[in-house]
Formats: C-alpha cells, structure tokens, sequence
C-alpha cells in the first residue's frame, strides 16, 4: 500500500493484518481523480481510519488537517506509526473510538469537515448507519463531501434526509459513493 499522490507520492503505509480491508491502491486514486483539487486546504475526517490511508492521501494532496476515527487496537498503532513516519502528526488528531461516540464529541465542540471519508466494514449495515448519523449531527461544512466505500452488494439510498447523493462509481466488488448536503434546506434559506 503507498501514497498515490501529492508531495509524499510513492511513500509506502504500513498495513493491518488480520480483519481490516484496506482501500485498494486503485479506488483511492479513482477517488482522489474524482475529488481533484477540492481537496486541497479541506479539513478532512476519516471514520473507520485503518491505516489512514484515505486521510494520510488527502493530507499528501494538500488538506489542511485530518482527524482519524478507529477503535480497533492493532489498527490504531498502525495507523499512528503511518502518521509518523509521514511526518504528518501535526497536522493530524487521532481518536480512539468507536464512530457513534466520536461524531457526537466532534459535534459538541463545533467541528466541521469539508471532507468526510466513510470506509466501514462491509456486510455490517454500517454505512448507511453513520449516514443517518453525520445527516442528524451536521459536521459536513456548507459545499463539503461525504465520500462512502461500501461493498456493491449493500445498496445505499439516494438521499439521507439533508444529505444528497451526487456521484456513484464502481470498482469490482467495490462501491464508492459521493454524498453533499442539501444546505438550503438544512439552513432553512429558501431555494432561489
């Protein structure tokens, strides 16, 4: 697994043995294609974080910060030795916790994100989920993404009540789905 773009191009991620799918090399590239420069001074949060992968490769094309989310004891070590070894601790925040226990503490202190990575495990309903979720907490910043891989086999709704879904591609078995907020109807500003 390496970094695919961006000034840490080619640095190779340490992976996760055991239970933890990482994002293949070449859906994240086709992520990142699709994303372009929007990702460029984003602030980023990555649930479900792993390796970081997804986040180490937004902060090497220019985010301005992540913030990894990942409960999972062997995946957090890995994950941090990738934050380090990428020299990117300062510009990154790890939290040891399970996503329905992070999002509502990110919330309550006033974050938001303009650009969210939702990599679940497959097969667990966990993506529609944390959907539902980030749609009643609101951390998605006004013209922010929520970018979801899911396995094809779990389909995912077009909308969750703010969020919208704009794009969706398919690579093998795997699902990426794009999602944006519906912000004049979550604002309460009329349409114009």
């Amino acid at each position: 697994m390496r970094i695919i773009g961006g000034r840490l191009k080619g640095r190779r991620l340490t992976g996760v043995k055991g239970q933890i799918r990482p994002t293949a090399d070449r859906v994240r590239e086709a992520i990142f294609n699709i994303l372009g420069p929007e990702v460029i001074d984003s602030l980023v949060l990555d649930l479900f974080a792993g390796t970081g992968a997804l986040g180490i490769e937004a902060l090497s094309r220019g985010a301005r910060n992540a913030v990894f989310v990942e409960k999972h004891p062997s995946a957090l070590q890995v994950l941090r030795r990738n934050l380090a070894q990428c020299g990117l601790d300062e510009l990154s925040r790890v939290l040891p916790l399970a996503t329905e226990k992070a999002l509502p503490r990110l919330a309550a202190a006033g974050k938001h994100f303009s650009l969210i990575f939702l990599d679940p495990p497959y097969g667990h309903g966990l993506a529609a989920a944390n959907l539902l979720l980030l749609d009643k907490i609101n951390l998605l910043a006004s013209g922010g993404q929520i970018v979801v891989e899911h396995s094809r086999l779990e389909a995912l709704a077009e909308a969750y009540h703010y969020l919208k879904r704009t794009d969706q591609r398919r690579y093998g078995a795997t699902m990426v789905s794009f999602y944006t907020c519906r912000q004049q109807e979550f604002s309460g500003v009329p349409e114009v």
